[in-house]
């Protein structure tokens, strides 16, 4: 069961470095720091886009829309850190104690 724990723990570890990026590159865009007429801008930002849509998607439903600033990216953070916690939280489950 360690091994379930240890790998849940990576999948989420590497939801929130990719969320990480991708706020950080919204934000630099926002400014035209980057610009996504640039082929390795554009492309770095449609994967992350890509990858990260089926996590927005369905929080974009249920939040209120808000014309110029997203707050899908937000709930999404919030509920990956708020799933870290229950899972340390409950880490003895994993390891049998």
């Amino acid at each position: 069961m360690k091994s379930l724990y240890d790998i849940l723990t990576l999948i989420l570890d590497v939801v929130w470095f990719v969320m990480i990026a991708h706020i950080i590159m919204s934000w630099l865009i926002s400014f035209q720091v980057l610009n996504t007429r640039q082929p390795l801008v554009a492309q770095i930002w449609y994967g992350l886009n890509g990858m990260l849509e089926p996590i927005y998607a369905p929080i974009r439903r249920f939040l209120p829309r808000t014309p110029g600033f997203d707050l899908a990216p937000l709930a999404a953070f919030i509920a990956l850190i708020a799933i870290r916690i229950v899972l340390q939280n409950n880490a003895g489950l994993f390891y049998g104690y």
